[in-house]
């Protein structure tokens, strides 16, 4: 029964996606009900997959009972788990708010929420890199619509550059995946791992290129420097719960990063082992200054949390960058915190947004809120966990990422991120001062709905809840980054089954 739950996250948002899709308008409360009882679905399969993938043993499903390596295949190990379940508690947050009339400002809202749900639950449990262009390919095209959910002029320009920049970025995968395909004769990642260390010489530089295509790809998916620029314009523009669900779609590049040059180009890859480390350290650092700017030019609060999720993208890639199992888990843990963070900012900005009226998120001078002692909690909690600063979560993500830095290492990163943490702290405490002390008038903003709160508290929660949970969530992380240190266990558990442990 456990080996059938692996392949849930996929089935569930695609039956309910597509039962979603049956009516285009009207049965709102029907559709309501079932998207979000799948989601909250997801979130208990995540929970009992975590539980299963937490005993270290990785166990695959193969579709069709074709067999590695020639079938498809879904895995399930302590990485795959912990981003199934990240997913699904970021959407839970994400469709209840929207659930308080953002889903009715358009059509299908509900049915493409859950095909992009299935989309990125196929990337992190996918074994193979053709099926991980076809679920990149499932989570682009719902997001397409849902980023134009509700039309308008921002939304049509931000949503053309994101079509235009993700249809080159797939083409370039697909390229990628051709190439090494050609040079290694197979598109399951254990299997590759094992032919790449038996790789003839001559094949190497045709590896390398593919390799390198492939980086490119997933550094557009993460948003790296200097492929970010789509990003701050689209999640600006987008209704806020696709934005709060667009927090997880930069992890989806950075995971596919960890997953495939950990797996593939890891230790037992000779020549070609490591070879993105130095692409991603340098471009990483560059990343985090070039969003720090970002974060102390913004006007607008939505754009400001945007800018705050590039930050992050860099923080991240930075521990790829640095290779240590230590860093790996320390990046995991932030991961974890930076995504629930802002997402739920996300979410936070549009209720700022709709008490505030006509000035909306700018941050210009404004009527004063209806509720403003809760949302300024809120706001003062989401502040302060993104900003990296005591006693919340983020503070511990940055501080385990900047101690698994190495003497070398170390000149470089810790200026870079506590300056991009003071540059957040400027930012941030100036948004908060113009936003909530400097009004006029009076309040003119509608009472804001149960749902939103809940939508805003569930993913703000994270931040003192993962400081509670530090030990245990940390322990996790530290035996997911040494399973991707040891990729032979999962060529084991794939292609040697009697040999895994």
């Amino acid at each position: 029964m456990m080996q059938h739950l692996i392949v849930l996250p996929v089935l569930v948002p695609l039956f309910a996606g597509i039962l979603l899709l049956i009516s285009r308008h009207g049965m709102t409360r029907t559709k309501r009900l079932v998207g979000v009882t799948a989601t909250g679905l997801l979130v208990i399969i995540g929970i009992a997959l975590l539980s299963r993938a937490a005993s270290g043993q990785i166990i695959y499903y193969a579709l069709g009972d074709w067999q590695p390596p020639f079938g498809i295949v879904l895995v399930l190990d302590r990485l795959s788990a912990l981003m199934v379940l990240l997913t699904a508690l970021l959407a839970l947050g994400a469709v209840v708010f929207a659930c308080a009339g953002d889903d009715e400002k358009g059509s299908n809202f509900h049915g493409l929420f859950q095909l992009q749900l299935m989309g990125i639950n196929g990337a992190f449990l996918t074994g193979d890199l053709f099926n991980l262009f076809v679920f990149f390919e499932v989570l682009l095209l719902a997001s397409y619509a849902l980023l134009l959910h509700g039309g308008g002029k921002a939304r049509i320009q931000a949503g053309v550059h994101y079509v235009v920049l993700n249809l080159a970025g797939s083409s370039l995968f697909l390229i990628a995946v051709g190439v090494l395909y050609g040079a290694t004769g197979t598109l399951n990642m254990a299997d590759m791992a094992t032919r790449i260390s038996e790789l003839p010489a001559e094949r190497a530089g045709l590896v390398t290129a593919g390799a390198l295509m492939l980086l490119v790809v997933f550094g557009l998916k993460a948003a790296i420097l200097p492929l970010y620029f789509w990003l701050p314009r689209a999640y600006s523009a987008a209704p806020a719960p696709v934005a709060a669900l667009f927090a997880i779609m930069t992890k989806v590049g950075i995971y596919a990063i960890l997953r495939v040059y950990s797996l593939i180009f890891g230790e037992s890859a000779g020549p070609l082992a490591a070879l993105e480390q130095p692409w991603v350290w340098w471009l990483s650092l560059g990343t985090m200054v070039a969003a720090s700017v970002g974060v102390l030019a913004a006007r607008d609060l939505r754009l400001l949390v945007a800018y705050l999720v590039l930050v992050s993208v860099g923080t991240l890639l930075a521990g790829i960058g640095m290779g240590s199992p230590e860093a790996t888990s320390a990046l995991l843990y932030y991961l974890v915190h930076s995504t629930l963070i802002t997402g739920g900012l996300f979410l936070l900005a549009d209720m700022i947004g709709n008490q505030r009226v006509k000035a909306g998120t700018r941050l210009v001078k404004g009527r004063p809120f209806r509720q403003s002692g809760w949302l300024s909690g809120l706001f003062l909690v989401g502040a302060v966990a993104v900003a990296g600063l005591p006693p919340l979560s983020g503070a511990i993500g940055k501080l385990l990422i900047l101690e698994a830095a190495d003497a070398a290492q170390r000149p470089w990163l810790w200026p870079v991120i506590l300056a991009t943490g003071l540059c957040a702290l400027i930012a941030l405490s100036r948004a908060g001062s113009t936003l909530f002390w400097r009004c006029q008038g009076e309040p003119a903003g509608d009472t804001l709905s149960t749902r939103q709160w809940f939508g805003v508290a569930w993913l703000l929660g994270a931040a003192p809840l993962l400081v509670v949970l530090a030990g245990p969530v940390s322990d996790y992380t530290r035996a997911t980054a040494d399973q991707l240190a040891d990729p032979q266990a999962m060529v084991n558990a794939l292609l040697n089954p009697g040999t895994a442990p």
